[in-house]
C-alpha cells in the first residue's frame, strides 16, 4: 500500500481526534452555527494546521498525501472543521512559497498553532469563478498602500484576525495587475458584514469584508507586485485535493451511518440490510467512495512527485464532489423518513455535501479544465 507508516500515524491521530472530539460536537455546532473555537485551538496544539510547512520553518513537514488523509478524517467528523484545516493549509502554503522571512516570522507559527485565525479573500460580487472581475484596489500611498473595495462569502470573515486579500494594483494590466496583501482585519477601515446563514457546513462561518481607505504598510505586500493572481492560482491544485478529500470524508461518514442503521432497522421481520434494494445502495456508496479516495490520493501523489497535476486534481475534486452529493442522498434514502429530520447525521451530511460541487471552482469549471488539459496533452497526458 502506498501509505507509509508516517501517513498511517497522522491518519490515526486525525481519526482519534475526529471520533473523540469532533463527532460529539458536530450536531450542536451545526444547530447553533457556532464557530468551533475550542476545537480550532486543539487542532493547533496537535499540529493539524499547516501540515505541509517544512520542518525547517517549524512545521510538521508532511506531504500533500498526508494532508489529504487528514482532511478526510476530519471531514468524517464534521466538514466545517475540515474546512479550517484546508484554509490554514492554503494560507501557510502561500507564506512558505512567497512570504518574506519577516512575514513568515510574524504569521506562520501563529497560524499553525491556531493563535491567529486566517481568511482567504478572493470572491467579490462580480468575481467568483471569474477572478478577472475583481474590483478591490490597492493604490500606492507614500511607501505603503491604501486598500478599497469589498469581498463576499469569505470563510472566517466574522472571526478572522488576518486576511490574505487579492486586489488590483494596476487596473490596466489584467491578471498581471493583481497583488496579494496581508491585512489586519482589526484595522481602521475594515468592516465586517453580517454572517451568512448557509444550507450546510453551518459552523464554518462566512461573511463579507469591506475595506475603506485601509492603510497598509509596505510589508503587507506578499511576494512581488503584480504576481497575486499567479500566486493564488498556484495553490489551487492543493486546494482541490483538500476539497476532494473533504467530500470523501462526508461520503464515508454517510456510508458508516447508513450501514449501521441498515443492520439495526427491521421491516417485514428482517433487517433492511437483507433487502437487495438496500444492499445495492450500500454497494454503490462503497465503490464510489473508494474510487473517489483513490482519485484524490493519485492527484496528491502527482503533486508530491512534482508532476503536472492540474487535470488529476480537477478530476478528483469534481468526481468526489458529485459522489458526496449523490451518495449522501442514498444514505438519507436508507434512513427513510428519519433521514429527512434534523438531528439525524445523514440529514446534515446531505446538506454539507452540496458545497463541494461549488467552492474551489464549480464542478462545471472542473470539467472545462479537464477538457482543456485533454486537448493540450492528449488522452494519456
Amino acid at each position: 500500500m502506498y501509505l507509509t507508516e508516517g501517513h498511517r500515524q497522522v491518519q490515526e491521530m486525525a481519526r482519534q481526534f475526529c471520533d473523540h472530539v469532533i463527532r460529539p460536537a458536530a450536531e450542536s455546532l451545526d444547530r447553533d452555527e457556532r464557530f468551533p473555537g475550542e476545537i480550532y485551538e486543539q487542532m493547533g496544539e496537535l499540529g493539524l494546521f499547516g501540515i505541509g510547512v517544512p520542518e525547517a520553518m517549524g512545521g510538521p513537514g508532511f506531504d500533500v498525501l498526508a494532508y489529504s488523509v487528514v482532511m478526510e478524517e476530519l471531514s468524517r467528523g464534521y466538514a466545517s472543521v475540515a474546512d479550517q484545516c484546508g484554509l490554514v493549509e492554503l494560507i501557510t502554503t502561500l507564506l512558505v512559497r512567497h512570504g518574506s522571512e519577516d512575514q513568515r516570522a510574524q504569521w506562520l507559527l501563529s497560524a499553525m498553532t491556531g493563535k491567529t485565525k486566517v481568511a482567504y479573500c478572493i470572491t467579490e460580487p462580480e468575481a467568483g469563478t471569474d477572478v478577472s472581475g475583481i474590483r478591490t484596489t490597492a493604490e500606492r500611498d507614500g511607501a505603503g498602500w491604501k486598500l478599497n473595495g469589498g469581498k463576499i462569502w469569505i470563510h472566517n470573515a466574522p472571526v478572522a484576525d488576518v486576511g490574505f486579500v487579492l486586489a488590483r494594483t494596476d487596473k490596466a494590466a489584467g491578471h498581471k495587475g493583481m497583488s496579494i496583501f496581508i491585512v489586519d482585519l482589526h484595522a481602521q477601515g475594515v468592516e465586517r458584514g453580517p454572517r451568512e446563514h448557509k444550507m450546510g457546513q453551518r459552523a464554518s462561518q462566512v461573511g463579507a469584508l469591506n475595506f475603506t481607505d485601509v492603510v497598509l504598510p509596505p510589508e503587507a505586500l506578499l511576494g512581488e507586485e503584480g504576481r497575486g493572481f499567479h500566486m493564488m492560482m498556484s495553490v489551487l491544485d492543493k486546494g482541490r485535493v483538500g476539497i476532494g478529500s473533504l467530500a470523501v470524508g462526508i461520503g464515508q461518514a454517510g456510508l458508516e451511518a447508513a450501514l449501521d442503521y441498515a443492520q439495526q432497522r427491521k421491516q417485514f421481520g428482517s433487517q433492511i440490510s437483507d433487502f437487495q434494494g438496500v444492499q445495492w445502495l450500500l454497494a454503490d456508496m462503497a465503490k464510489d467512495i473508494e474510487a473517489s479516495r483513490l482519485l484524490v490520493h493519485s492527484a496528491a501523489i502527482k503533486i508530491d512527485r512534482g508532476e503536472n497535476a492540474t487535470k488529476a486534481c480537477s478530476m478528483a475534486k469534481c468526481f468526489a464532489g458529485d459522489m458526496a452529493v449523490a451518495r449522501t442522498a442514498d444514505a438519507v434514502q436508507i434512513f427513510g423518513g428519519s433521514g429527512y429530520i434534523r438531528g439525524f447525521e445523514v440529514e446534515r451530511l446531505y446538506r454539507d455535501a452540496k458545497i463541494t460541487q461549488i467552492y474551489e471552482g464549480t464542478n462545471q469549471i472542473q470539467r472545462m479544465i479537464i477538457a482543456r488539459e485533454l486537448v493540450r496533452h492528449g488522452a494519456r497526458g
